[in-house]
């Protein structure tokens, strides 16, 4: 009996062991668990660790694979790359997009080739649907891994510079969205999180204006649940970028405000080579090279640094991109040196966060969006800043053709934001863009505070900017003649007409009814002999008269104005401008004094050449006693 007391005692040992042995097994791998860190990526592009103790990183999300392809422990191999399934994907967890595998669709930043003629009625309807609601092709987003990764830097210097991160300030990025597509939403986040080193990156607060898409609104909030320096502020009601920006600035706690749009991508050390601009001055505002993201097919257009832009405006006051400038690329050491910049695009850029505050931020007055970005590039660099481009820092940005959003009608936004631009910042020169007006400049609210504000920063002319930081601009006030240009021929209706923007560069030329509103019928008639429109002119070397941009040699760009006939002659061709019968458009044609279709009259000469012409005018000599060539002479002697 007691040999079997003796064995009953020792199985019921054994199964009260057993929980214990259980339990010090789980706790056991819990704890090796945390052992790793990811801490970035290495140099050969793969994750990695650290070997110290630590909390368990927030997993990135993949979808549920094929049993063949989920290994015990719950992990992925993908090319030797550990990537951690998602505590969880609340928004359409079948997708693609949350796992990384070198294979997959856009990786290296090539580009998504979608054959639409192949895809079916279903496919073709969210084909069609992402084009209209994104204005992107967000069928090739969505088969594109969060975690794609990027060309290398093809600009090797730039490899070569150590960043003493631990010196940098951090930096909070705000990005600011509304009705995001998810995957570019997205892409751009974990760009941000995983191309940025830990210490300076504060916080990335996503600011949502007013979104009503639901895919972010709870699935957005719980999948960024997962990433502890991710917050979401979320707006009452439609404030446009401005404010919105204006909003996450508020509640930022990084040194550095770091502003991104929704629809970019992060490349490799983009973040170090800001930072330590910012960190030798304080009053150094920096602007990353903004690399290109097809719209269609989500290819990453990598841009070199020699070839890098800076920018510029015209005065409509619209942004443009300029090359570097002769005077600044004779002073270069290396195309990787910061880049002075006149004006910064707007979107993408980094700023102390008191420097932002001193320099009172955006004018609250604005609205929406639009004239923000060369507001504050006019005023860091009037007020005692600097604005820069870093050829070594890249981010990549969507560029759509078209805005997907619907504001309120019976507003242009564009035009009070810049008005109000103009009066605070622009002194005497304001009158160069009010021309483009006709004068009409609306209700532009109340600029009493800001001007002010230019007050109390002593911040410097509006000459002084054009003399030290934007000599190259084309200035009206040395143009002959100026404004529209009326052709003489059917009524006297037709204007020459142009559309704006560099995108209707090497575009024809036409008329259009005159309508006193500037903008498309607004003409520069320069000292140089060039009909322009800022730093378009019209060019002459086929069929048609084109706008092109100023090369500044004369040749196909030179018009002799005749102010006694009123004829437009190209003197390379020796013909003139004229217009078609039927006011369909403009030709060149043998010069015919007599032909009013070949006759257009300015609508404003500059002073100087008003009063060089009065005294002849004036006493009835120019019809009396002098023959219209020697008037005529007299007038470009004087005006040119």
């Amino acid at each position: 009996m007691s040999f079997w007391r003796r064995r009953r005692a020792f199985l019921v040992k054994i199964f009260a062991a057993f929980p214990v042995v259980w339990l010090i097994g789980m706790l056991s791998m819990s704890y090796h668990g945390t052992l790793f860190k990811f801490e970035g990526d290495g140099p050969d592009g793969r994750r990695v660790k650290s070997a110290r103790l630590g909390q368990r990183p927030a997993p990135m999300p993949t979808p549920p694979l094929p049993k063949s392809e989920v290994r015990d422990d719950g992990h992925v191999d993908t090319d030797g790359e550990v990537i951690q399934q998602p505590k969880k994907v609340p928004w359409d967890a079948d997708s693609q997009i949350y796992r990384y595998d070198p294979g997959m669709p856009g990786e290296r930043g090539a580009a998504v080739k979608i054959r639409v003629e192949e895809l079916t009625a279903e496919q073709k309807k969210l084909y069609d649907d992402g084009w209209q609601k994104n204005a992107f092709n967000q069928y090739a987003s969505d088969m594109i891994s969060l975690h794609r990764k990027l060309p290398p830097l093809v600009d090797l210097e730039c490899s070569a510079i150590e960043y003493p991160v631990d010196q940098l300030p951090d930096t909070s990025v705000i990005i600011c969205f509304h009705n995001e597509a998810w995957s570019v939403l997205l892409r751009t986040v974990h760009s941000v999180l995983e191309r940025s080193p830990p210490k300076l990156l504060r916080e990335i607060i996503l600011v949502d204006d007013f979104s009503d898409r639901k895919y972010l609104k709870e699935p957005l909030e719980s999948y960024m649940q997962q990433f502890g320096k991710v917050k979401i502020l979320r707006l009452a009601k439609r404030e446009g970028l401005i404010r919105a920006r204006l909003r996450g600035a508020a509640i930022a706690k990084g040194s550095v405000l770091t502003f991104l749009d929704s629809h970019c991508e992060c490349m490799e050390n983009w973040l170090p080579p800001l930072l330590d601009r910012i960190h030798k001055d304080q009053r150094n505002v920096v602007c990353p090279v903004i690399d290109v993201i097809d719209d269609e097919t989500f290819q990453y257009h990598y841009s070199k640094a020699s070839f890098t832009q800076v920018g510029g405006f015209d005065w409509s006051l619209q942004f443009s991109w300029h090359s570097i400038p002769v005077r600044v690329r004779k002073l270069r050491k290396s195309d990787i040196e910061p880049l002075e910049s006149p004006t910064m695009a707007g979107g993408l850029f980094s700023i102390d966060r008191r420097y932002f505050e001193y320099l009172g931020s955006y004018d609250p007055g604005f609205d929406i969006w639009g004239g923000e970005n060369l507001e504050i590039s006019f005023k860091i660099w009037m007020c005692g800043g600097r604005l820069e481009i870093i050829p070594c820092s890249h981010v990549g940005h969507v560029f759509r053709k078209r805005s997907p959003y619907k504001w309120r009608t019976g507003v242009n936004v564009v035009k009070r934001n810049s008005v109000r631009l103009a009066e605070v910042w622009l002194d005497d020169y304001k009158k160069y863009y009010y021309e483009r007006l006709n004068y009409k400049l609306g209700d532009y609210g109340d600029v009493s505070s800001r001007k002010l504000l230019r007050q109390r920063l002593n911040c410097t002319s509006f000459k002084w900017y054009l003399d030290n930081v934007y000599p190259e601009l084309f200035v009206p006030g040395d143009s002959v003649a100026l404004g529209e240009v009326r052709n003489q021929g059917l009524h006297k209706q037709y204007c020459l007409d142009s559309p704006s923007g560099n995108k209707h560069k090497n575009k024809a030329v036409s008329v259009y009814p005159c309508h006193g509103e500037g903008g498309n019928q607004y003409w520069m008639l320069s000292k140089d002999s060039e009909l322009r429109r800022d730093e378009s002119c019209i060019d002459y070397a086929s069929k048609f008269p084109m706008i092109y941009p100023c090369h500044g040699l004369k040749g196909n760009q030179e018009w002799y104005y005749d102010f006694t006939t009123h004829l437009l002659r190209h003197v390379v061709s020796n013909s003139c401008l004229q217009m078609v019968d039927d006011g369909s458009g403009v030709g060149m044609k043998p010069c015919d004094p007599s032909n009013p279709l070949q006759q257009w009259i300015f609508s404003k000469h500059t002073a100087k050449c008003m009063r060089a012409r009065m005294p002849f005018v004036g006493r009835g000599l120019s019809q009396r006693n002098w023959p219209p060539v020697v008037t005529n002479l007299l007038f470009r002697v004087v005006c040119y």
